[in-house]
């Protein structure tokens, strides 16, 4: 029975250390996001900058059905102007049952779903990435390295050696940041692909983080409230560890010298 334990233990090891050795092998960057860290922040121009990305390329063939338009207005967010997000919502349509036709969304309606099949939906996406870095359930390198998501999906725009290969008549292409290397989505941003109103630079490397940023807003539009919520959190904690140390101290200390005088009585 131990042996069998023994031998399963090894095995289980063994597969670990093999998935971690795989994972070396893809690229991921290492990405300073104004968002990471205790006390970070979204940078308000970025995420504008990358609904830009978004919009102008990656609309074309993903969507973001779980997130909904007017959460671009709210604070922490894109915030645009209500002119602005109405505006917006309105260059994409939606079926309405009542009227048996195709209308203009408002910003209560979400964005529009993916219009290209096997295109995943780009809502979640960044979250979904979150924990790929490192060994799964640990968490140190997202602590040390990095949040994950966002650096994947940075990685992913930047990977591409310009390689193709045709297999069973469908095309992929080398990407040193995709598991096995290659990829079957063609090289999305290729730089300059837009001009931003603010004069920011659209080469590649910047496009990347910006749509990068963006798209970790919309799978964490709330993790600003929840930092600050969890700094607070904290803060009460610590006062209230302090606070019973010293209760602790001042209820124990007559006990305690009593104690030690009955024992100096009794020596």
């Amino acid at each position: 029975m131990l042996m069998k334990l023994a031998i399963t233990a090894a095995t289980a090891l063994t597969l670990s250390v093999g998935g971690a050795f795989a994972n070396e092998k893809i690229h991921t960057e290492s990405v300073d996001f104004s968002f990471e860290g205790p006390f970070g922040k979204y940078d308000q121009n970025q995420l504008q900058r990358g609904l830009q990305v978004y919009t102008e390329v990656c609309s074309s063939c993903h969507g973001m059905k779980f997130v909904p338009i007017r959460t671009l207005g709210d604070e922490g967010g894109p915030n645009l102007p209500d002119d602005q997000v109405r505006a917006y919502a309105a260059q994409f349509e939606i079926y309405d049952a009542e009227k048996d036709e195709m209308v203009p969304r408002k910003p209560s309606d979400h964005f529009p779903e993916g219009t290209y099949d096997g295109a995943p939906d780009l809502s979640l996406m960044a979250k979904a990435r979150k924990g790929y870095e490192g060994p799964y359930g640990t968490g140190m390198n997202q602590l040390f390295r990095g949040i994950g998501g966002p650096e994947h999906i940075v990685s992913i725009l930047n990977g591409y050696t310009g390689e193709e290969k045709e297999e069973a008549g469908t095309t992929f292409y080398e990407n040193h940041a995709f598991p096995g290397g290659w990829i079957a989505m063609p090289p999305p941003l290729a730089g300059e692909d837009v001009e931003f109103a603010d004069g920011s630079s659209n080469e590649l490397e910047h496009e990347a983080i910006d749509v990068a940023s963006f798209l970790m807003w919309t799978a964490e539009p709330k993790m600003m409230d929840r930092k600050k919520s969890g700094f607070i959190a904290v803060l009460l904690l610590t006062m209230l560890s302090v606070l019973l140390y010293a209760t602790n101290k001042r209820l124990w200390a007559p006990v305690k010298q009593r104690a030690k005088e009955e024992t100096s009585g009794e020596s």
